[in-house]
Order: C-alpha cells, then sequence, then structure tokens
C-alpha cells in the first residue's frame, strides 16, 4: 500500500441519509478502518450502526466536527441545503479540507452555487450521484459521476471504492449531476418505450409477461442501449472510419424493424409515437446518415 492510499484509509467517514440508498451505501462503510459517524432525522435508523460500530450524532453540524468525508443522501435540493449551510448545518463544523460528497440527484446550478459557499471555509463540495439502485449499494456495485476537482475525486475514491466499483470523474462541480440526468434520460425514456412496446404486444394478443422474459434475457447478453454508446462523440461517422460500417448496420437492422413495427401499430390502432420518432431519428442519432438524407435536410 502505498502512503497516499495509506494516508486514504485513515480518513473518517461520515454519512447523513440513512433511507433505502443511503442505508445499504453506508452499511457498506462499517468495516471503514478510519471509522464511521451517521446522521439521519429518525433515531431507529441511526440505532442498527451504533450496535454494528459506528458512532451516531443528532445533526449534521456534530457530523461535520467529526468527518474528513462526508456523503449526503436525502430527498431533495432544499434538504441538501439544509444539511450543508443550514442552522446545524456541515459548514458550521467542518474543517478546512473536508469533502462533501452529495449523492443525491439535485439540479446542477444548486451543487455550483454551494461549491462556490464551500469554497469560502477551504471545504470541497462535490456532486456524486450514483446509479444501480439499492441492489448494487447492498453489491458495492454502484456507478458513481463525480463533479469536482481531482484533488476532491482522489480524497474519496478510496472510501466510495467500499459501495462503488466504478467512480468516473465527469468534470467540474456540476458535471457528475449533468452526467446522471444524461443517463437517467436514457433510463425513463427506455421505459416510456418498454409501455410503447407492451401496449403493441398486448394488440397483438401476446402475453406481455413472456415478452418482458425475453426483453430481460436478450438485454443480459447484448447489453441493451449502452451497447452502442462506445464513440467518444457524436459527429457524423466518416464512411473510412471503424464505426460505419458496423452503426450502418445497426441503422440497417433498427429501420427495418421499426417500419414494421410502425406499420403493425397502424394496422390495430395502437399509436407508437416513440417508434416513429426512433424511425426518424435513428440514423442520424447513430452518426450514418447517407448522403442523400443529408441533401433533403440541407433543402
Amino acid at each position: 500500500m502505498s502512503t497516499a492510499e495509506h494516508a486514504a484509509d485513515r480518513l473518517a467517514v461520515g454519512f447523513i441519509g440513512l433511507g433505502n440508498m443511503g442505508k445499504p451505501m453506508a452499511r457498506r462503510l462499517l468495516e471503514w478502518p478510519g471509522g464511521l459517524t451517521v446522521c439521519d432525522v429518525r433515531p431507529e435508523a441511526i440505532l442498527p450502526f451504533v450496535e454494528a460500530g459506528a458512532t451516531g450524532v443528532g445533526d449534521a453540524a456534530e457530523l461535520g466536527a467529526k468527518a474528513d468525508v462526508i456523503g449526503v443522501t436525502v430527498v431533495d435540493d432544499a434538504q441538501v441545503r439544509e444539511v450543508v449551510i443550514g442552522r446545524r448545518g456541515i459548514l458550521r463544523t467542518a474543517r478546512p479540507g473536508t469533502v462533501i460528497a452529495v449523492h443525491s440527484t439535485i439540479s446542477d446550478r444548486t451543487a455550483e452555487q454551494l461549491a462556490v459557499v464551500c469554497a469560502e471555509q477551504a471545504v470541497e463540495f462535490v456532486d456524486a450521484p450514483v446509479s444501480g439502485g439499492a441492489g448494487a449499494a447492498k453489491a458495492g456495485t454502484l456507478a458513481v459521476m463525480v463533479g469536482g476537482t481531482a484533488d476532491a475525486v482522489d480524497r474519496i475514491r478510496q472510501p466510495f471504492s467500499s459501495f462503488a466499483n466504478l467512480i468516473v470523474h465527469a468534470g467540474p462541480v456540476g458535471a457528475g449531476t449533468r452526467m446522471k440526468l444524461a443517463r437517467n434520460l436514457l433510463h425513463f425514456v427506455s421505459f416510456t418505450a418498454a409501455t410503447e412496446a407492451q401496449r403493441l404486444a398486448e394488440a397483438a394478443g401476446l402475453d406481455i409477461a413472456a415478452l418482458g422474459k425475453v426483453v430481460r434475457h436478450s438485454d443480459a447478453v447484448t447489453g441493451g442501449p449502452g451497447a452502442i454508446m462506445l464513440r467518444d462523440n457524436t459527429a457524423a461517422i466518416d464512411p473510412e472510419d471503424f464505426w460505419f460500417s458496423i452503426f450502418s448496420h445497426v441503422r440497417t437492422l433498427g429501420e427495418k424493424d421499426l417500419t414494421l413495427a410502425v406499420e403493425l401499430g397502424d394496422r390495430l390502432g395502437v399509436p407508437l409515437p416513440l417508434a416513429s420518432l426512433g424511425l426518424d431519428g435513428l440514423g442520424r442519432g447513430l452518426g450514418v446518415v447517407p448522403a442523400v438524407d443529408q441533401e433533403d435536410r440541407a433543402s
């Protein structure tokens, strides 16, 4: 173990918010060498952690005096502001060099504003939303998207590895939240597309539970939408580029299947707005729009 790693594992960690996500994340920190201090508005949420060896405190200010790295998993922007800069917030007692990491999905502007206030006291603020759900938190396999300075990210990397096996430095403060919003856009639009697919299948007299089994089975193999997220930009792909033939093949298959699905929906009287949008935008999104299409758009 390097000197830096040895110093990192002595950092005292604090955690505020022991709900659906915070609880399993904090439980992964119970064995953290530097010790764990927890805080929640519900005493009954703190008790199991104290019984397992953590220190429990009554408010964010008390926790701020004890911890070097503090994770915050509360409900919304208002609660984040309260625990960070409120009357009994972390900043009332936090020492210079403390890192406050907010795992809640908040506005990127809120993150930027709080970072400015924290910097006035030489405290680092990072937005560090997570992806993977409570199951991944329990297993220690969350993904964390961090917006903040490189020094702050280095400081939190080792303790966060207790509950995450992917930690991405997205950029400056606010970038972690922006990455989470982009990731969740895909998540929930995909959910909406799933409901559209179910309506089509139901109208066709199919067992939609069986359809769900097929989707989960095949997505586990293909990787779902993430399977095409392999490029480092969204520009049109040069025909000589390695990806051109691959994504052109995806476009050909996708447009064929979407066309058939839209036609089926028309026959069954089932509106499929996302399928129609997908048919119109797939090629452009993949970056493999043929020259004729480009001329049509320019005219």
